[in-house]
């Protein structure tokens, strides 16, 4: 069976958003193979910065994106298998793709709703607000 597409598709869009001087985020869906800060993790959710002046060492390699990051003032080790991947786009503009969960429905079970409280990091996305989801366009 050929591999996905997606690592692939995703350190393109990586690329074009560093080239571009935009803010490369990725959305991913939390299960018991993503290791992320839950503190951080609303629905089940977060969304990441993997610009090179926030993460650290990143690696995105065909089964996991891993990297380190300040949360909080915190350095964090953050591993992300593709497959919770749901997305890569730029912050400032919207662009870049969406793609279908592979994730098991446990996200739900992990994450305590203790945890589940909204962070200045989440609300500073687009995904944040519901209402002001990026707006996907063809990238050219």
């Amino acid at each position: 069976m050929a591999s996905s597409t997606k690592p692939y598709l995703a350190r393109a869009l990586w690329e074009w958003c560093c080239d571009n001087g935009l803010t490369p985020l990725i959305h991913v869906t939390v299960n018991h193979n993503t290791r992320v800060p839950l503190q951080y993790v609303k629905d089940g959710q977060i969304v990441l910065n993997i610009s090179p002046s926030a993460s650290r060492g990143l690696q995105m390699g065909n089964d996991l994106i891993q990297f380190n990051a300040r949360f909080s003032g915190v350095s964090q080790e953050v591993s992300v298998p593709w497959a919770a991947v749901t997305g890569l786009y730029a912050k400032e503009t919207g662009e870049g793709m969406f793609f279908e969960a592979e994730v098991e429905q446990e996200s739900s079970d992990v994450i305590s709703s203790e945890l589940e409280q909204p962070s200045a990091f989440e609300q500073d996305t687009p995904l944040g607000d519901k209402k002001s989801r990026p707006n996907l366009t063809i990238v050219k």
